[in-house]
């Protein structure tokens, strides 16, 4: 990312954290007694819980130590606690606003409306975060079950484990990566897809406890093979390719190759990484320039965007993730907004598109909008040999 950009989006993404903190310390002050009575004590507490996340950022770049981990941990949990707070915290002020309005809420009532509005947002805010941790750290197989009408040479059927955004760092750790393991061997696929996003950024936190190494890679007759997404750039490409790729994963990168049957798989690089180098990626149509148009194609695209390039180019699947289904509520309505396919399956044209709301997670460890999940698709080869 070039550096005027960087200093714009750290500018614009510093601003808004810091006015919906101040946002909610204000609401905080006006609602419990402790912080009014005791205004340097509340500001300190306060302060301290509002820069975690920030500080753990900053320190991991330095020197990644459990101690970063353990901020990172809390400071994500703080996030999600600033965004519940700020949107519960507005709905509030609109209803007091319309009652005030109305005469409902009089002056002599209106502490006693601000302690329970807040009491009510706290309670709210803490069952999504603990029904969104809950969500995060219990994996389910999502299984999509489609057929290609293609012929190939002798293969009927194709099972396939697809797993995106695991986001390996300071919160995806070595109890994710078992976990991940052990349900990809029971699943017995006969190909493995990683979506992209393996690396969740700053790479000091993997190298220092090779995280990537309590992956075990299960027995396949048609092999591993991963995508780079928009957090490998992020971490710099240059350092974290190498480290997938040394623990004998074959990462795609705007390469194809033949499965057994001539079931033809393109991976592409992350349509970020022109943010990250002058490199730009090559159109998919360029891609596919000399691929079988008789037998299968299947691209895998960590963004689902421009998904008009895969029906134009004759893909017949396309396999993504990126968007986490929003992560945690209400983010999901945004991400259906922006993505054609946010989430699950949809068919345009002959392309069929499976994106996957992701293993792992970024910032809070809470997924109230969605599950961690593995992605089993069954496909059937339809076409006459």
């Amino acid at each position: 990312m070039k550096t005027h950009q960087f200093v714009v989006f750290f500018l614009v993404v510093f601003s808004v954290y810091f006015a919906g903190n101040l946002y909610i310390f204000f609401k905080g002050y006006n609602a419990i007694a402790y912080a009014r009575d005791n205004k340097l004590a509340y500001t300190i507490i306060f302060s301290a819980a509002a820069l975690t996340f920030i500080a753990a950022k900053f320190l991991e770049v330095r020197h990644s130590t459990v101690f970063t981990d353990i901020l990172n941990i809390a400071g994500g949990f703080w996030l999600a606690f600033l965004v519940y707070g700020f949107f519960f915290f507005l709905l509030t002020d609109i209803a007091g606003l319309v009652l005030r309005l109305t005469g409902v809420l009089t002056p002599e009532i209106m502490p006693g409306y601000r302690k329970w509005s807040f009491i009510a947002v706290a309670s709210a805010s803490f069952f999504l975060i603990a029904g969104g941790f809950i969500n995060a750290v219990i994996p389910k197989v999502r299984e999509y079950n489609v057929s290609i009408n293609k012929k190939t040479d002798g293969v009927e059927k194709l099972r396939i484990a697809a797993v995106s955004d695991i986001h390996l760092g300071s919160i995806i750790r070595k109890r994710s990566m078992v976990k991940l393991s052990e349900i990809l061997q029971e699943l017995k696929p006969d190909v493995v897809f990683l979506l992209g996003d393996i690396i969740d950024g700053e790479l000091g936190p993997v190298l220092r406890g090779d995280l990537l190494k309590h992956f075990r890679i299960p027995e396949t007759t048609d092999g591993l093979y991963a995508i780079t997404g928009n957090h490998e750039f992020i971490g710099g490409a240059g350092r974290t390719i190498p480290y997938i790729e040394s623990k004998g994963i074959r990462v795609l990168k705007d390469e194809i190759v033949i499965l057994p049957g001539g079931i033809q798989v393109a991976g592409r690089i992350d349509r970020d990484s022109r943010r990250y180098s002058p490199a730009e990626r090559k159109p998919l149509s360029e891609l596919l320039q000399g691929t079988d148009s008789t037998k299968p194609v299947i691209v895998l695209d960590h963004q689902p965007v421009n998904l008009g390039e895969a029906v134009d180019a004759g893909a017949d699947l396309q396999l993504s993730g990126h968007t986490h289904n929003g992560q945690f509520w209400p983010l999901n309505y945004f991400t259906r907004a922006i993505f054609e396919v946010s989430y699950g399956y949809r068919k345009i044209g002959n392309t069929q598109v499976i994106v996957s709301s992701g293993f792992g997670i970024w910032g809070p460890r809470i997924r109230s909008a969605s599950r961690s999940e593995i992605l089993l698709v069954n496909i059937s080869f339809t076409g006459s040999n």
